[in-house]
């Protein structure tokens, strides 16, 4: 097939997160099965306007602030020129509307919805944009399929109005070349707590330090690192020293991989507290590291942890709850090492490969009109 993708971001923008890793995993394996895949994105400061990733290649027009405005000039030259068998739009914050404008076998690729949950991200105003963007979803895009990675996200859509046969859920996979296991790698000597991911304001990284601050009280020698970039990491720093934690907390910024592996292995639990999310990747990566979890009850995270098998689920919000489970993990060997062997075995049921396959096969029936 040929096939054309449509995304605001490609993995190599700087704020690239979740939604590109999912997207451009499933790609590259696409290509190598020999598919044809041109993916249509957003440029950022020094990208070129061309380039090629791994087979996927790319095409970049405007920025991250202007690209849904000029979106359809371009789509519509790419598909009347590209013979493309089919349009694979991810729905990633504000849609793209290609129904209006485009008359091509469409399969729509949604990570989450946003909703009400943006205005713990933004400002109102910014907020309502994006909220009343996704609002015409429904109607805009009747008839089309649509693909999620997790069954909260599927109720989403069914509750929105979109009939249940025409959504289909496939998990993320992850590499499991790369997120393993290693026996010969000890946890910190200090009890150690890991935040991992994208520093924004809806992920709710306020709570976790929080949560910590009581867990100092019975645990004074515990240990939490932050791992990762974002717009919000100053408030943190600021709340940190608020609550005078001086180098119990660091803040450690984006790492190579080679080291957010070593962090997912050593760390004693790895914490996702967020509002909302499409699925909760770094649970599944820190389970198939060795290393328990411990995550909101929230949309997408509570599908990616089995409460009391890989780690804990706690009631959004509750700081007490959190803290609760953090100490019980860090002060219970035992309760530590069920959770960690549960996550093992629930990380090997994932795989980029398999997702792959299952998202190709669904390609080719929407491609042919028999899904």
């Amino acid at each position: 097939m040929n096939i054309l993708a449509l995304n605001w971001q490609d993995i190599s923008n700087p704020l690239a997160g979740g939604a590109e890793v999912h997207l451009e995993e499933l790609l590259r394996r696409i290509v190598r099965k020999g598919h044809q895949v041109t993916l249509f994105c957003s440029g950022y400061s020094g990208s070129k306007p061309e380039d090629n990733i791994e087979g996927v290649e790319i095409i970049r027009r405007g920025n991250r602030f202007n690209f849904n405005l000029i979106a359809p000039y371009y789509l519509r030259k790419l598909v009347k020129n590209g013979n493309y068998d089919i349009l694979l739009e991810d729905i990633n914050k504000i849609p793209f509307y290609t129904p209006f404008y485009l008359r091509i076998p469409t399969l729509v690729v949604i990570p989450h919805l946003f909703s009400t949950s943006v205005f713990k991200e933004i400002n109102f105003l910014l907020g309502l944009y994006i909220y009343f963007s996704e609002m015409p979803l429904v109607p805009v895009y009747r008839g089309r399929k649509f693909n999620v990675i997790s069954k909260s996200t599927a109720g989403d859509m069914v509750r929105k109005g979109i009939p249940s046969d025409d959504v289909s859920v496939i998990h993320c996979g992850i590499d499991n070349s790369v997120y393993s296991f290693d026996s010969t790698v000890n946890k910190y000597e200090k009890p150690t707590v890991l935040y991992l991911g994208r520093i924004k304001k809806y992920k709710s990284i306020d709570h976790l330090i929080y949560a910590f601050a009581k867990v100092l009280i019975n645990i004074p020698d515990a240990q939490l690192n932050i791992v990762g970039n974002g717009d919000h990491i100053e408030q943190l720093k600021e709340l940190t020293s608020r609550l005078k934690l001086g180098d119990k907390v660091t803040f450690a910024g984006y790492v190579s991989e080679e080291k957010k592996v070593e962090y997912l292995r050593r760390s004693h639990v790895a914490v996702y507290p967020s509002l909302k999310e499409g699925w909760g990747l770094t649970n599944i990566e820190a389970n198939a590291c060795g290393t328990a979890v411990i995550a909101a009850n929230s949309p997408g995270l509570r599908d990616s942890v089995k409460d009391g098998e890989t780690g804990f689920l706690y009631e959004y919000s509750d700081i007490d709850q959190l803290a609760e489970k953090l100490e019980n993990i860090l002060l219970n060997d035992n309760i530590r090492t069920n959770l960690e062997e549960g996550g093992r075995r629930w990380a090997k049921k994932f795989s980029w490969d398999d997702a792959a396959d299952l998202f190709l096969e669904l390609l080719e029936l929407v491609a042919a009109g028999k899904k």
